[in-house]
């Protein structure tokens, strides 16, 4: 399930027209519906998930979040954790100069946007390599 069949499975579920969702945010009519490849732009993102009360992780990962987490162990976790911090503070530092993207500083809540996704990336490698690289003599 991508993100926008998410949002369209919660409004859904909640009794949340789209339309209302669209002009409460400010958004045209239909905006949701014709996002192409499921995709919902980040800075939108943001605002889509603190109006639906929901992580904005779990959105952008259409809702795969719990699945992945359920193939990982507490040191998995605790791996991933210590990986995203030395990379978000390596990112933050400026050692290697300031974080930018197209010539532009990286604000905050940009920032917080690519650690999120950061996260998710880092789980799912990790799942991976777990499959990959496990000797079936390990595996259950």
């Amino acid at each position: 399930m991508n993100s926008v069949e998410l949002v369209k499975k919660i409004c859904k579920e909640r009794k949340i027209p789209l339309s209302r969702l669209e002009r409460d945010l400010g958004y045209g009519n239909g905006y949701i519906g014709q996002l192409r490849k499921g995709t919902i732009p980040s800075d939108r993102a943001v605002d889509i998930a603190n109006y639906l009360g929901i992580e904005l992780q779990y959105l952008l990962s259409g809702g795969t979040i719990s699945n992945i987490e359920e193939g990982l162990t507490q040191k998995d976790q605790k791996d991933i954790t210590k990986d995203l911090e030395s990379i978000m503070k390596k990112l933050m530092s400026g050692e290697d100069g300031p974080a930018s993207y197209n010539g532009e500083e990286l604000d905050p809540e940009a920032a917080e946007l690519f650690r999120d996704e950061l996260e998710i990336a880092l789980k799912r490698l990790k799942i991976i390599n777990k499959e990959k690289y496990t000797t079936k003599k390990y595996k259950k």
